[in-house]
């Protein structure tokens, strides 16, 4: 049985056909850097970065992170980590307490197939991710002050007014003062162990005396007179 010309073209051209396809699909599965994505953002108030792989043919890649400063690394960012995507898309994050408009570069190595950087670098957003504030610590109340202070008890004794105390001198005692001499103030009052007596006997004697001399006078003038 011999083959006609026109079914080795068909089969030919369906064998071309296949290969074609092949190769497509080969191609279509094949790891490149544009399977890969990276993005950052804030997982509460921690700063992260995240990359993804799309990768439908499940080639294993590894990815690192690095932070740029004019062009050249600065630090890396965690340790280089592994990772073996999907069609649909397998995360790694890298925590990081990235700055606003701060510049990253994520490289990708997978086998012998990309062995290249995401491309246009990684930029963060001009906003930092949110710092929470600690909550106050309660304090004890401290006491309400009495609106109305209160009045001290007023004293039971009197206290002289100022006029009273200055028009009321103190008495003093003149050092100068002759002292009544003693015994003097008990003979004023009571005439005991006075002289009166003696002066007035004195006195009488004087009277009688004198009227006796008088007396005596008159008669020697009388007979004087009569011769």
């Amino acid at each position: 049985m011999s083959i006609s010309r026109r079914s080795v073209r068909i089969l030919g051209v369906a064998s071309a056909s296949a290969a074609l396809a092949l190769g497509f699909a080969g191609n279509a599965l094949a790891c490149e850097i544009g399977d890969f994505s990276a993005s950052a953002s804030c997982d509460g108030s921690n700063g992260v970065i995240t990359v993804t792989d799309n990768d439908a043919s499940g080639t294993e890649a590894t990815i690192t992170v690095f932070l740029e400063n004019n062009g050249s690394d600065a630090k890396q960012i965690g340790d280089a980590t592994p990772v073996k995507g999907s069609a649909k898309g397998v995360t790694v994050t890298f925590s990081e307490a990235w700055q606003p408009n701060a510049t990253y570069r994520v490289h990708v190595k997978a086998g012998n197939k990309v062995d290249k950087d995401i491309s246009p670098n990684l930029t963060t957003p001009s906003k930092a991710c949110a710092t929470e504030s600690p909550s106050p610590t309660p304090t004890e109340a401290s006491p309400t002050p009495s609106e109305t202070p209160s009045t001290p008890a007023e004293s039971d004794t009197p206290t002289p007014s100022a006029s009273e105390s200055s028009s009321t001198p103190p008495a003093t005692t003149t050092d100068n003062a002759p002292s009544p001499a003693a015994g003097s103030s008990n003979l004023a009052e009571t005439g005991a162990n006075s002289n009166t007596g003696m002066i007035a006997g004195i006195a009488g004697a004087f009277v009688v005396a004198g009227g006796g001399a008088v007396y005596y006078g008159m008669r020697r003038r009388g007979a004087t007179n009569g011769r």
